[in-house]
């Protein structure tokens, strides 16, 4: 068996350090520092590559034994739109490779890439240190693309090219769910051979069922709750919520209403939601929080009656994961990986669309049926137990050791 002691984890555009649900900040940022710090613990070192974006941020941070943030000085020590990145890829390229020849003798096996931005940046560092390339896209600009009149804003014309680059060049492809297996060969042509299919997983010493207070969080006992936890852009679709909630406050106005948004504006085009809630008179029933760290979003989803995600795309929404192994069940649209993340009938419900007077009547059916909403909780909190990180630091193990096999077979 091929023993993979050192991987070079590329995470460019942005860093495991950061708040999840702020700025560029999401699953992703979760997927690579959890999925690092599990591989670790199989005795595989990783040592991430970020873009440095502040003056006093150190050379390198050691997550833990075997797990380090090497912060990658390119274009100006400050945030940078990821949008931006792209015209950074030459310096990214260099100071990674400069990094890499100071460290003595130390070599890697394999180099993995997150995003398409890092995948341009691995190829080439791939062919200059002569190592397999194994990429995860996490989303696929070609995907987003075909719901872009919905939220309005199209992917640009280099992602696509770049992505296209990637999949051709690339040992292996890492997909979390089988639909985007299926994407990725239908829009990209990738041959299925080289697709591996991993799901992410879910902290559970962190996400688990546990009583909660809801007084601390300012929420009545006797309150409807739902709660959004995510980037707050139109791709997550926080807008298409309040927009619900306006048409189940005029409907029902029995029901007593609370809804929680946790998260930070994030990108090019910025959704403001408070005018939002205030055009809609929903001030008293809505409450806009800043992202926060997993224990208190534990914390948020336990006090929930439902976590509500109306995205437009997610390639798997490790937000319906955590939420589910609190105990809660979610109520999800039906796109990109979220079918696999959530059970329908059994850990939550699955909308088709996202007209408003659709998520209004799902959200009306879940307050008066008590029951179903035990159902889909009891039912959450087992499913989510087959979802632990140490499973996919195995399988990702798995396909590093194949790319390096594929590699250094002769048809390669």
């Amino acid at each position: 068996m091929t023993n993979i002691q050192r991987v070079a984890m590329l995470s460019l555009h942005t860093s495991p350090l950061e708040q999840p649900g702020s700025g560029d900040a999401g699953g992703m940022n979760v997927y690579v520092r959890s999925m690092a710090l599990e591989l670790a613990k199989t005795g595989i070192d990783v040592e991430i590559f970020t873009r440095a974006h502040a003056e006093d941020q150190a050379e390198t941070e050691e997550l833990a034994p075997g797990v380090i943030v090497r912060h990658v000085p390119a274009g100006p020590r400050q945030k940078v739109a990821k949008e931006r990145l792209p015209e950074l890829h030459d310096s990214l390229v260099d100071a990674v490779h400069a990094i890499q020849k100071h460290l003595s003798d130390e070599h890697f096996d394999v180099v993995h890439s997150h995003y398409w931005v890092s995948g341009i940046a691995g190829l080439r560092l791939a062919k200059t240190w002569k190592l397999p390339l194994v990429h995860t896209m996490h989303t696929m600009g070609k995907v987003k693309n075909l719901r872009a009149p919905a939220y309005g804003s199209v992917e640009p014309a280099i992602r696509i090219k770049g992505e296209q680059k990637i999949v051709d060049g690339a040992t292996r492809l890492i997909a979390n769910t089988r639909r985007e297996a299926g994407e990725l060969a239908t829009h990209y042509g990738a041959p299925s051979g080289s697709i591996d299919i991993i799901p992410p997983g879910v902290n559970l010493e962190i996400f688990h069922p546990a009583p909660v207070d809801r007084a601390s969080l300012d929420v009545s006992q006797n309150a409807f709750h739902l709660v959004f936890a995510g980037r707050i852009q139109r791709l997550k679709g926080p807008q298409i919520l309040i927009e619900a909630a306006a048409r189940l406050a005029k409907s029902r106005p029995d029901i007593p209403l609370k809804i929680s948004i946790l998260g930070s504006v994030s990108g090019a085009e910025e959704l403001q939601l408070e005018p939002l809630v205030q055009s809609h008179g929903l001030h008293n029933t809505v409450s806009l929080h800043p992202a926060v760290q997993p224990a208190t979003l534990a914390t948020w989803l336990r006090s929930a009656d439902v976590v509500v995600m109306p995205s437009f795309s997610e390639s798997f929404g490790l937000v319906a994961l955590e939420a589910q192994a609190c105990g809660t069940p979610v109520l999800a649209a039906n796109v990109g990986g979220l079918p696999q993340a959530v059970s329908h009938g059994r850990t939550g419900l699955l909308v088709d669309g996202h007209d408003p007077a659709l998520w209004a009547a799902e959200l009306e059916k879940l307050y008066d049926d008590a029951g179903l909403r035990q159902t889909l909780a009891n039912g959450a909190a087992i499913h989510a137990r087959a979802f632990g990180w140490n499973r996919t630091a195995m399988l990702t193990a798995q396909s590093y050791r194949n790319a390096v096999e594929d590699f250094g077979s002769p048809s390669h």
